[in-house]
């Protein structure tokens, strides 16, 4: 079947050694069984060390080093996998990642995850996240759904890049035409959920404490909170089975909107600064399964 990706996707390159938060620390890093078979098929060389470094669990994994760095990342940030045996001898989860996937009765959907820093800067720089280009094949065929969330997101879309009007006024319609705001909770009730959320770095949890729902900010940052917003929807809103599930992450999406609009309201937050607050936004929220479902279950009702 076909394979589609937001415009912006074509310029996404890894920046490997000039990245500040590389995914080859911190994270768990799992070896699909493909590739478990290719790394028990080497025997001399680099293989040795690859097989050395493996830990025999169920999925079996790279064991961490010192500061949980991947084995394999060199004092520069390089892969000395690919430096030794080339991009084809990466687990999947090294080779894909930022990437996500969903299914869509056109086809499939690939775009990049804003927990990568250099993903977030190009889809918070980009107007073009409504234009969707066919890149590919991907295995498998597209099947009829019963629900139409892809004619909901141009829908949401068209508000969002309607420039006759502000961005308060885009979330208030959004909000009118699908029964959803995160004003649903007080901002002392949502400060409750984010605190009880689980944190990879327990500072973040101090930050996101300054949430408002009612959070204003200046005109030049209205184009940074629509592309997020409009990322948020794509990830979370295009696959949904039904109405419901469809109002359900809408409400995830919005409030995570006004978590970063309250962020942008800090003292001298600059392009950079903003971006790196997108990017800590998505590392801690929505690459989290259990944060993700958390502030869902609030718009469930």
């Amino acid at each position: 079947m076909k394979l589609y990706a937001p415009k912006y996707y074509k310029n996404f390159r890894c920046i490997a050694d000039r990245c500040r938060h590389s995914c080859c620390i911190g994270w768990e890093i799992d070896i699909d069984e493909v590739t478990a078979e290719k790394y028990a098929s080497l025997t001399d060389g680099y293989g040795k060390e690859i097989k050395n470094s493996i830990a025999a669990a169920d999925p079996p994994h790279f064991i961490l080093t010192d500061g949980e760095r991947c084995p394999h990342l060199d004092e520069r940030g390089l892969c000395r996998i690919i430096t030794n045996l080339g991009e084809d001898c990466l687990c999947a989860i090294c080779r894909e990642h930022p990437r996500f996937y969903h299914d869509t009765p056109m086809g499939k959907e690939v775009g990049i995850g804003m927990a990568c820093e250099e993903a977030c800067r190009i889809i918070l720089g980009s107007g073009e996240y409504m234009i969707f280009e066919e890149i590919g094949e991907a295995d498998g065929f597209p099947e009829p759904l019963e629900f139409d969330a892809l004619t909901r997101r141009a829908a949401l879309y068209d508000i969002l890049a309607d420039d006759s009007v502000s961005h308060h006024q885009k979330l208030c319609r959004i909000g009118e035409e699908y029964d959803v705001s995160p004003a649903l909770l007080s901002d002392e009730e949502w400060a409750e959920v984010l605190c009880s959320l689980e944190y990879l770095n327990e500072e973040h949890k101090g930050l996101f404490s300054v949430y408002s729902s009612c959070s204003d900010v200046t005109e030049n940052r209205e184009k940074m909170l629509e592309r997020f917003l409009a990322y948020f929807i794509f990830r979370y809103c295009s696959d949904a089975g039904s109405e419901d599930e469809f109002r359900i992450s809408l409400g995830f999406c919005l409030f995570c909107e006004r978590l970063f609009a309250s962020l942008l309201r800090r003292e001298n937050v600059t392009e950079e600064d903003a971006c790196e607050l997108a990017r800590i936004i998505s590392e801690e929220i929505e690459y989290s399964e259990d944060n993700v479902e958390a502030i869902k279950f609030e718009f469930s009702f």
